[in-house]
């Protein structure tokens, strides 16, 4: 995939991806009549989103916590 900066696009299509990062509305660019291309912001997800759509583990793990000091046995608590 080519990838450029917004740097590198003319002042109008600067402007106008800037009005779709902005309302979130997609951008489709016609030639002839004919959608050739769309623009789209990208959605940013929440952690709990993007964590939702990993697959389970099937490993057992042991306790995070084994071979820890608790915190009342730590220096400077």
């Amino acid at each position: 995939m080519t990838q450029i900066t917004l740097a590198e696009l003319p002042e109008t299509l600067q402007t106008l991806i800037n009005q779709a990062k902005k309302t979130g509305e997609t951008l489709t660019i016609i030639q002839d009549g004919i959608p050739f291309a769309i623009i789209s912001p990208v959605q940013k997800k929440s952690l709990l989103q993007t964590l939702s759509t990993l697959e389970p583990l099937d490993e057992d793990f042991a306790d995070v916590d084994e071979g820890l000091l608790p915190l009342s046995e730590k220096p400077g608590f």
